[in-house]
């Protein structure tokens, strides 16, 4: 008997590397996006010990969230629009860290009679084209922060975006550009690089940031589901350790910010540089502001249930607390 249990011992030694390295392996997805572009430098500046990190760029968040749930993908950054959905359709995700915010612009055609912040312009201008019996198209890429950030200024200034303009979803904000060049839009909330390059072009002028609503500058947050949690706490842990360590170097180095940006995007430096100045650095979870940002989803019936509770459950605070040495108070919660 035991000359047949030696050599299955050996076998099970030899697996349990390659089950521990599958246990250790996580996929990190990322959008396009100038502040989620820090995040293909998680792996290297992740313990390979403790994870085999693995970080693919995909066109838009949507991608990344579809991603996530079809479970091709492990850890998602989305935004907290796309938690809040994601919530309101019953989908196991849970909210582990923050990393990017800011990068939202509200962009107008060069020909409109507008200038920066003028709301009351803005107003009067879709007022005249309704008169006329013409729509004024605003744009951004359904589902993405810019275009809750834009129905949230809207709505704080009184402009309905059901009633008083024509929403015109652009999925990538990679074709922003050419819709404003082509004239299909009077006015779009796009995310920068794109803002940025939209701007550098000369396609469009700036009107405004549009943060003066219930989510703020809020953008960017890391999310996983529940079974990665469970398979893999360890893991969970070291990637949110790295992109801790990431935003750190991003806030000290603003020349690598740009020059990531650059990379992964392929646009030139002023572009990047531009795109940099309107991104903060941010792995807190900002838990009531994210149940503001679910409530003002639901007013602008942008979601169909009030997920406000589910907002606040499913942020778990254990791998920020692991990866900063602080408590969930002094992390947004």
């Amino acid at each position: 008997m035991r000359k047949f249990i030696a050599p299955l011992l050996v076998a099970a030694a030899a697996l349990m590397p390659l089950v521990s390295q599958a246990q250790d392996a996580i996929k990190l997805g990322y959008a396009k996006c100038a502040h989620c572009t820090p995040l293909a430098l998680t792996p290297q500046n992740a313990d390979p010990a403790a994870v085999k990190l693995e970080a693919t760029a995909f066109n838009t968040g949507n991608d990344v969230l579809t991603a996530l749930l079809s479970k091709s993908i492990d850890v998602a950054q989305v935004t907290y629009l796309h938690y809040a959905t994601a919530l309101d359709k019953g989908f196991d995700v849970v909210a582990i860290s923050g990393q990017i915010n800011g990068g939202s612009q509200i962009l107008v055609g060069n020909d409109l009679p507008l200038a920066e912040n003028d709301w009351a312009g803005l107003k009067k201008l879709i007022a005249d084209y309704k008169a006329q019996g013409k729509p004024f198209r605003v744009a951004a890429s359904r589902g993405n922060a810019q275009d809750i950030h834009m129905r949230g200024a809207f709505a704080k200034q009184g402009i309905d975006i059901n009633k008083d303009v024509q929403f015109v979803n652009i999925p990538n904000p990679s074709d922003h550009v050419q819709a404003l060049r082509r004239g299909e839009v009077e006015l779009i909330c796009s995310v920068d690089p794109f803002a940025t390059q939209i701007r550098e072009v000369k396609a469009a002028k700036f009107f405004a940031f549009p943060y003066d609503q219930a989510a703020g500058k809020l953008t960017n947050l890391i999310v996983t589901r529940s079974d990665v949690i469970a398979a893999k706490p360890k893991a969970v842990e070291e990637t949110v350790r790295s992109i801790v360590k990431v935003n750190a170097l991003m806030a000290s180095d603003k020349a690598q910010f740009i020059d990531t940006i650059q990379k992964v995007t392929g646009l030139d430096k002023a572009i990047a540089t531009g795109a940099a100045a309107n991104l903060y650095p941010d792995y807190e979870m900002h838990r009531a502001s994210a149940v503001a940002i679910a409530k003002m989803m639901r007013d602008l019936k942008y979601i169909n249930n009030d997920v406000s509770a589910a907002v606040e459950k499913n942020m778990d605070y254990r791998f920020l607390e692991a990866a900063t040495g602080k408590p969930k108070s002094a992390l947004g919660y």
